[in-house]
């Protein structure tokens, strides 16, 4: 065992995570959302149902086949332990997982639409590429984790999906780093909406990614 909930590294980078979203605006209006962080290879971290004000002994400990170990979790997020395991056992890479409503990235989930990557935060913080939608299903269905399996084979090294007509869910190695390129995506948003209304966003011209990459590592 790691250990119990609030003693571990995770609970505790999920808990300062969590302040951080709302401290940067990128919440809904409930302020629903949950965020999860890998404990090692079949169990995970993840917060009880809620994320405002959380503490660290509040995370829950749970494991991929849909069990709660340690903690307690609320009955309408039970659903939610598959949403976030089979992100875990597509990508042994991925140290955590975060879940928002955030409004402008709803927007495009809500329109079906994939989020072209369009800024160069996205680019800088891991999504050089747009973000795609997840066929709508029931929340934490086997049709709604099914569709995200798909994408995940499909899309090998996209870090984020829309979840269609509900939210967003990012992916990174660690919470902090998913909620990095959670931010980058949700000002895209923005940015993508408000550039409408002048004649509509531009692509990167060819070669993009690789400039801002030789510059991060110059600067690294």
């Amino acid at each position: 065992m790691t250990g119990t909930p609030a003693t571990t590294p995770q609970a505790h980078q999920i808990a300062e995570t969590a302040a951080q979203l709302f401290a940067a605006g990128v919440m809904s209006h409930s302020g629903h959302a949950n965020i999860s962080a890998r404990l090692d290879g079949e169990r995970f971290a993840m917060t009880p149902g809620f994320i405002r004000e959380l503490r660290p002994e509040q995370v829950a400990v749970v494991h991929q086949d849909g069990r709660v170990l340690e903690g307690k979790l609320r009955s309408s997020s039970t659903e939610i332990i598959a949403m976030h395991g089979i992100v875990y056992r597509k990508r042994a890479e991925v140290g955590a997982v975060i879940h928002t409503h955030s409004p402008a990235s709803t927007a495009f989930a809500v329109a079906n639409r994939p989020l072209p990557c369009r800024t160069e935060p996205m680019l800088r913080f891991g999504q050089a590429e747009e973000v795609p939608v997840v066929a709508w299903g029931p929340r934490g269905s086997d049709v709604s984790v099914r569709s995200i399996a798909q994408i995940l084979d499909d899309r090998p090294t996209t870090q984020a999906v829309l979840l269609a007509n509900h939210g967003l869910m990012v992916f990174g190695p660690d919470p902090a780093s998913a909620a990095a390129l959670l931010y980058a995506i949700e000002e895209s948003a923005e940015a993508e909406i408000a550039a409408r209304a002048i004649g509509g966003a531009v692509d990167f011209p060819p070669g993009a990614l690789a400039a801002v990459r030789a510059s991060m590592a110059r600067s690294s």
